[in-house]
């Protein structure tokens, strides 16, 4: 048996059983990285020293009967854009190339505080921009199910590790779908959280009142232990919310008896891959076998999300990216005649081309006499989406919709044309829009073998609800058992 292939909660169960040493486990998971990282390119920075003297500290302390956490001695893959302390955080951008964090983020304590060992910071499209991971100023991080083909993006190299085995979980963050649409075309769990759920402090930002940080896992039982580590209440974080914060395992009933799925014909009319929509009757029907009701609701305001998310988005990522100027920390020009020169310089080398686009579009909706056509009338149409989707959970419990209208494409079929990339995310936007809970889970293959998700929405802070149905979906198929040959 390898190790690395076994379910979070399994190796946790082993560690704390002491069937396994700690450092057996580390070994383990190295020894898949150096067998298969080579091909899949899903890290940036791997973090070995660190990784070994925490597993010794941890042993040492559960030889002497102490509590290790709930994820003690557990190996887990960082995001690039999460603040690691004395690790580089890069971004997967030039701009932060040698950036060396002197703080934790929040979510990085809490796994700490719960024994986990961080393995290595995960590759990335450029500051979270972009849909495939292509963005990257170090690598193009490949599909494990097929070596040719995106994994999806911005949070790419965390869903790639996590589905080859080369960490048991992974933190990404979802300003748009970042988390959700790679865990569909990697086949993996993909878990956005209600805003302001999970502390966003030490977060990098791109768009503050969209981002969000979530987990990467093989099991829906993975990711509900992972969300009880992450959330909570953090005064370093405005947003963060001051709530009763539930224990999301306690989700795991196998039962949808009676409850309430909402669908929206519309979102399967146009632009859905035949094999998508195929796979997701398929899952409709076998849940309503499982007892659930299936009831329409209307979300027509969600068509203009897409629309929406892209003026919001790049309108804060434009004021948040601001302060990469040359000056304070971050890439700086070696040659320039004057203050104005040396800010040009250093944003033009640090930047790559996404990210420039999309600065320059947020400067644009910002600007003096276009605020108001295009900033302000979005947030409108934000409240709008929100509203429809209060009325839409009158009437039921969770919404499925496609994570993805697609499978994985392959590497440089959207690279020319930004409209068409954007689109991948036309499913996951109106989530982050309105602030709601959604997750990704495995829900069958399209006819090249190549993964499709589906994707479960719940009213905000109805996390409890979401899992419900995304652990009995799994119980009764074996799509998320099923693994990647990577040759």
């Amino acid at each position: 048996m390898n190790l690395y292939s076994l379910s979070l909660s399994d190796i946790a169960k082993k560690i704390k059983l002491k069937e396994v040493l700690i450092k057996e486990v580390l070994d383990s998971v190295y020894a898949r990285i150096d067998e298969v990282e080579p091909k899949v390119d899903a890290y940036i920075t791997l973090t070995k020293e660190y990784a070994y003297k925490r597993a010794q500290e941890l042993q040492e302390k559960l030889d002497n009967g102490e509590n290790i956490g709930v994820l003690g001695g557990v190996p887990i893959a960082i995001k690039d854009n999460i603040c690691t302390k004395d690790i580089k955080t890069t971004c997967a951008s030039r701009m932060l190339e040698n950036f060396i964090p002197p703080y934790d983020a929040t979510v990085i304590k809490k796994l700490e505080e719960n024994g986990a060992i961080i393995i290595g910071k995960t590759n990335m499209d450029e500051f979270a921009m972009g849909s495939s991971t292509e963005t990257s100023y170090f690598k193009k991080t490949k599909n494990p199910w097929d070596l040719e083909k995106v994994p999806g993006g911005s949070s790419g190299g965390s869903a790639a590790c996590v589905a080859s085995d080369m960490a048991f979980a992974a933190l990404g963050s979802d300003t748009g779908g970042s988390i959700r649409q790679p865990a569909s075309y990697c086949s993996v769990i993909g878990l956005k959280p209600t805003y302001g759920l999970v502390s966003r402090y030490g977060l990098v930002a791109f768009a503050s009142s969209l981002d969000q940080i979530g987990p990467f896992t093989k099991t829906v039982e993975d990711a509900a232990i992972m969300l009880n580590v992450i959330t909570g209440h953090d005064n370093m974080d405005t947003t963060s919310l001051d709530i009763d914060y539930e224990d999301y395992t306690k989700a795991l009933v196998n039962s949808v008896d009676k409850i309430r799925i909402g669908i929206d014909k519309n979102f399967t009319k146009d632009g859905v891959a035949e094999d998508v929509k195929n796979a997701y009757n398929n899952s409709l029907e076998l849940l309503q076998k499982l007892g659930a009701n299936i009831v329409e609701v209307d979300l027509s305001y969600a068509k203009y999300s897409l629309a929406t998310y892209y003026i919001i988005a790049t309108a804060e990522a434009s004021s948040n990216l601001g302060r990469y100027d040359g000056i304070r920390y971050g890439h700086r020009a070696k040659e320039f005649s004057d203050l104005i020169d040396l800010y040009k310089k250093s944003r033009t080398e640090g930047f790559g081309d996404e990210v420039k686009r999309r600065i320059m579009l947020g400067t644009y909706v910002l600007s003096s006499g276009y605020y108001d056509a295009y900033y302000k009338r979005a947030q409108q149409v934000r409240t709008l989406i929100i509203n429809e989707f209060k009325k839409a959970f009158d009437n039921c419990d969770v919404i499925l919709i496609p994570t993805a209208p697609n499978t994985a494409f392959k590497f440089g079929a959207k690279a020319e044309n930004p409209l068409e990339m954007y689109l991948e995310d036309i499913y996951t936007v109106p989530v982050n829009i309105a602030g709601l809970p959604g997750i990704s889970i495995p829900a069958g293959f399209d006819k090249d073998a190549m993964p499709i998700g589906l994707q479960i929405i719940a009213n905000a802070f109805d996390e409890q609800k979401m899992l419900q149905v995304a652990y009995t979906f799994e119980q009764n198929t074996d799509f998320h058992s099923k693994k990647p040959e990577i040759k």
